[in-house]
């Protein structure tokens, strides 16, 4: 049975990697807190435990938090871009600061000393993320790293919001016949093998294996797709793996281009075609991604999206020692 949480409200502990929750979400779960993604997070180090906040009827809020192997720091997401709160829009900011506060009483219990959040990008839900921030705040948590998110509204016309230099270069796909396509999954292996070599080109490491990829498409096929720009002789000028994160928002995940295509810049088509599908299958916004490097931020990247017409926003983490353990 639920642990109450104020009037009204309960606290369900589930552990396991990826248990359903009891009572039905009274809102649409980002992809990487659904437990078809879950499942595939390989969290070896720890224990996984879930946290459902719920009502009458329905559970209005969640958080999972994996432990690390000595059990002294939990964080979430464990392998995913974000994690960390979702909750209904109408839960009342009180009840969002006792949920949080009856968690961190349960981990120090447990013996965990920090606590580390990852939620997703202001953008996702610009109310949502001022309201957990807000009560984070006040709770203690220390804010870092910032980053910077970058997006493209799909409501915005995609050429019209592009640098005059990246029209040229749109334009110049167009004449040397370039065309944007959907893949079939069967091309992964291949995918991979492009992505990776364009990885190893520009110094930049692929944290992900084969048999990782082809799992996350096998377990959400009609979430993770895989999309390229080819040329006129139909070879490989850019691919990019994409992941539906919700109905209204797209992932531009895995985008890679070999350095061979550099003078065409296919990405530039890519995106435009990414765009398109979006604003196409009624969704509100295509997430770019941060623009880091493992010494900071990476400014190119970041000027090019730009370039593209992207907003940029906040990607914060936030972090509390709860000084539990000993």
């Amino acid at each position: 049975m639920p642990a109450p949480v104020g009037a009204g409200y309960g606290l369900r502990l589930l552990p396991g990697p990826a248990p359903e929750p009891v009572r039905p979400p009274a809102y649409v779960p980002w992809l990487y807190l659904r437990p078809a993604h879950q499942a595939l997070q390989q969290w070896p180090d720890g224990e996984v435990l879930h946290f459902f906040l719920e009502d009458d009827a329905y559970t209005v809020a969640q958080l999972a938090v994996y432990l690390s192997a000595d059990g002294h720091v939990a964080r979430s997401p464990g392998r995913a871009p974000f994690g960390a709160v979702q909750t209904a829009s109408h839960l009342p900011e009180s009840v969002l600061q006792a949920f949080l506060e009856t968690v961190e009483t349960h981990l120090r219990a447990r013996g965990v000393r920090q606590l580390v959040l990852r939620p997703p990008a202001f953008a996702y839900e610009p109310a949502a993320s001022a309201r957990l921030t807000s009560v984070l705040g006040r709770l203690g948590y220390h804010i870092g790293p910032v980053e910077l998110n970058s997006y493209l509204p799909l409501s915005r016309d995609y050429e019209a919001h592009l640098h005059p230099s990246e029209r040229r270069r749109l334009r110049k796909c167009a004449r040397h016949g370039l065309h944007f396509e959907q893949e079939p999954p069967l091309l992964l292996p291949l995918a991979y093998e492009l992505i990776s070599r364009s990885r190893q080109e520009k110094g930049k490491p692929l944290n992900m294996s084969l048999e990782q990829l082809q799992a996350l498409f096998r377990a959400l096929p009609r979430q993770v797709l895989l999309f390229s720009v080819r040329d006129a002789a139909g070879g490989w000028a850019a691919v990019s793996v994409v992941i539906e994160v919700r109905p209204d928002v797209l992932y531009h995940f895995l985008p890679a281009s070999p350095l061979a295509y550099n003078h065409l810049s296919p990405m530039v088509l890519l995106n435009a075609g990414l765009h398109a599908f979006g604003r196409a299958s009624g969704m509100r916004l295509l997430d770019l991604g941060i623009s880091a490097l493992p010494t900071g931020v990476d400014e190119a990247l970041l000027r090019f999206k730009r370039h593209l017409g992207a907003v940029s926003g906040l990607k914060l983490t936030f972090s509390k020692e709860l000084g539990g353990g000993g």
